[in-house]
């Protein structure tokens, strides 16, 4: 997700107005949405620009996330968390409804937003609970936004700097990610177990190490991938819609990215990938990889035995 300086403001934006109604003012200020039981069912407007990106958070997990136009989006996706970037293919006053359901199954189940593009304009983080809010967690909020409008900056420069300019080889060079070490790769096929109950069968799995040459904190970083042949032994199509990879402690890494080539349909074969970052002394050691799908009858499919070189 360019940077801005540390000292910059965040401009944060939730309009709940119907979706019939006229194109939304963006505003300034910090607004969280409190969800309900009788929060009314219509979508509510949050403003968006391309280039631009607009960052939803949820305290609860999320099961689904329906967005009709996603080809026209750069997305970053965790559990709790949405980050869309409108590409250039979206036209000012145009509008693309977004709706995101919860794995618990609690009142209300899900909520809609109905995401306008302003020709200049975007909200930058809306932050969605279900639960009421004292004054204590507003104040915690308000550091959160500091920290997740942190990584939003973080975030966005990282995806324009892999988006446009230079490809392949180069365009590692050009965002400094090629340290000494290079790249190097693990066959980890053998290793790689599917889960018992899982509907996805893992059939070819390489792991991937970049060593960025970039220290934070005293600690040297790397990026880390994995790739996987996933066959479908289920009924129906099958849509890589996230992933986590869980460490050997129980920890989850929030990911960089997923990518798939396809649909994988019933009986069929499709290729997989997603991309971690973390310190070096972290991506030691035995991780699970988790993805889930974009349907709501998909359920989460488990992949243990993942190492790095």
């Amino acid at each position: 997700m360019p940077v801005l300086s540390a000292a910059a403001l965040l401009r944060l934006v939730l309009l709940a107005v119907p979706v019939d109604a006229a194109p939304p003012a963006c505003e300034a200020g910090t607004r969280h949405l409190e969800l309900t039981a009788d929060t009314p069912g219509e979508a509510l407007a949050v403003c968006i620009h391309p280039g631009l990106p607009t960052n939803f958070l949820f305290d609860a997990k999320l099961w689904r996330v329906e967005l009709p136009a996603q080809e026209r989006f750069r997305v970053i996706a965790d559990e709790t968390g949405l980050a869309l970037v409108p590409t250039g293919a979206l036209t000012p006053g145009e509008r693309v409804q977004v709706r995101f359901t919860f794995q618990d199954g609690a009142d209300p189940a899900g909520v809609r937003f109905l995401l306008v593009v302003h020709p200049s304009e975007a909200a930058r983080l809306v932050q969605v609970t279900r639960q009421p809010r004292s004054l204590e967690s507003y104040r915690e909020g308000e550091q959160q936004a500091q920290a997740e409008a942190r990584q939003c900056r973080e975030d966005k420069a990282r995806l324009d700097a892999e988006c446009s300019g230079q490809r392949g080889l180069l365009g590692l060079l050009a965002q400094s990610l090629l340290g000494e070490g290079g790249i190097t790769s693990k066959e980890i096929g053998l290793s790689v177990i599917s889960r018992p109950g899982n509907t996805l069968e893992s059939m070819e799995a390489h792991s991937y190490r970049l060593d960025t040459g970039r220290v934070e904190g005293g600690r040297k970083m790397v990026r880390l991938m994995v790739a996987q042949q996933l066959r479908n032994h289920g009924r129906t199509p099958w849509t890589l819609a996230g992933a986590v990879l869980v460490g050997p402690k129980g920890e989850e890494w929030k990911v960089l990215g997923v990518w798939t080539d396809g649909p994988i349909l019933p009986g069929k074969k499709r290729s997989v990938g997603v991309e971690v970052e973390m310190t070096e002394e972290a991506a030691r050691g035995t991780f699970t990889l988790k993805w889930w799908g974009q349907e709501q009858g998909d359920k989460e499919e488990f992949f243990e035995g993942v190492v790095f070189p």
